[in-house]
């Protein structure tokens, strides 16, 4: 592959990557389609998951799509639908002379039965190119496919010395402004953000999203309690509820202490991102308690340090799960 291979492909998965958090249960999928080294069409997943990226880059397209080369992130769908013909089908129905996958899709009702279909209709296939990059974009889906449930962030801002607040539970601003704007980033990329009751009660949280341009972005609210139901939340009683999230791709654990722990506990963080601020707190209220380690030793291998950044005044840290 070339560097324009690469670059379209690029272009591909960064307009699958703004469509995030928006798509599920469906994949935030992104197509560019290049005629002649040019870009001609661009579409991502819209909304609640239709129409998929391809028919909306075909669309952009119209006849320059003829003879043309699509870029996709993710494998053209082929399981029929009452709510539109394959992508597969309409891709070869347009007169596409190659098409070039980032990955395979794993959802078992296509899992390569789209290319399949375009090989059979005479459309060039190739897989593979910016690969990781795309799974990176589409972890929530490809974890949902794989697990059953979705991708689950936790999110913590930590002192120096990891705390989460004063004794007193004062925790307001830990971080500086940059950081509380990446947050809002990270929520606009999730389809649901989750709370404990305690932190509920607490601070009365908006969760929403106050990024100028990407306020309609706010998701969904859930809360992790075993009492009763809260007007405009919906109510997960235990960790294990996330099971049951089927519209669900990338959810994000915001606190606190007590609900980072039992998710923890029950090993169902994929991914923490710390806002470490420049503070040392002393005596104060710990990010996570007990979570069933009774050896350092059963704590090594289990995480993989992805992001190290400065953040303002703040550093960003990620960290991913390990897992076989």
């Amino acid at each position: 592959m070339s560097d324009d291979d690469a670059r379209f492909m690029a272009e591909a998965i960064a307009l699958g990557e703004r469509a995030r958090g928006r798509t599920a249960p469906n994949p935030n999928v992104g197509c560019v389609i290049v005629a002649d080294g040019t870009i001609v069409g661009r579409g991502a997943t819209a909304p609640q998951g239709r129409p998929h990226a391809e028919a909306v880059a075909l669309d952009d397209a119209g006849e320059r799509a003829t003879g043309a080369i699509l870029y996709t992130s993710l494998e053209p769908c082929a399981h029929a639908s009452t709510r539109g013909p394959t992508c597969a089908t309409i891709i070869a129905a347009a007169g596409v002379a190659q098409v070039v996958a980032a990955i395979v899709d794993p959802d078992r009702r296509t899992a390569g039965a789209g290319l399949a279909a375009l090989r059979a209709s005479d459309v060039s296939v190739e897989t593979g190119l910016m690969a990781d990059q795309a799974a990176a974009s589409l972890a929530g889906y490809l974890t949902r496919v794989a697990l059953g449930r979705p991708r689950i962030t936790l999110k913590l801002a930590l002192s120096i010395d990891g705390k989460i607040a004063l004794p007193s539970g004062e925790s307001k601003w830990i971080t500086g402004e940059d950081a509380r704007a990446h947050v809002h980033l990270e929520r606009a990329h999730a389809d649901m953000i989750l709370v404990g009751r305690g932190t509920y009660l607490a601070d009365s949280p908006k969760l929403d999203v106050r990024l100028p341009g990407l306020e309609d972005r706010s998701p969904r609210r859930a809360l992790l309690t075993r009492g009763e139901a809260v007007d405009g939340w919906e109510i997960l009683h235990s960790p294990q509820d996330v099971f049951a999230l089927r519209d669900v791709n990338d959810l994000l654990v915001e606190g606190g202490s007590a609900t980072a722990t039992a998710f923890l506990a029950a090993d169902l963080i994929d991914r923490i991102i710390i806002y470490r601020a420049p503070i040392v707190v002393g005596e104060g209220r710990n990010s996570v308690g007990y979570i069933g380690l009774d050896a350092i030793a059963d704590a090594h291998g289990r995480w993989r340090a992805a992001v190290f950044a400065p953040l303002g005044i703040d550093r960003l840290e990620a960290y991913e799960r390990l897992r076989s």
